[in-house]
């Protein structure tokens, strides 16, 4: 069984912060996200919406997929969500 990697973009719930990120396990780190487990960003700005994910079998590919949206403006990373999700309503309960 091949390995997945993602790279999503979350948000909160009025849409005004965005966090990218990288990981092996979407749910669980939804979850982590949602749940505040964690230390950092996303727990101080209330990031808990994922509005927009890529799946790659091929964790360099990811890595290189985030830094890439991570270095794009915010104009482009609301782009990708609008293309992806046009209504930014919470994919979590699809993956």
């Amino acid at each position: 069984m091949n390995k997945q990697f993602y790279v999503y973009i979350m948000t909160n719930k009025n849409n005004t912060v965005l966090y990218t990120g990288v990981t092996n396990d979407l749910n669980r780190r939804v979850y982590e996200h949602k749940n505040k487990i964690m230390e950092g960003f996303t727990k101080k700005y209330n990031i808990d919406k994922l509005v927009f994910f890529e799946a790659y079998d091929d964790v360099n590919n990811a890595i290189t997929r985030e830094k890439q949206i991570k270095g794009g403006s915010r104009a482009k990373k609301i782009k990708l969500v609008d293309e992806m999700n046009g209504g930014w309503k919470d994919l979590s309960d699809e993956i």
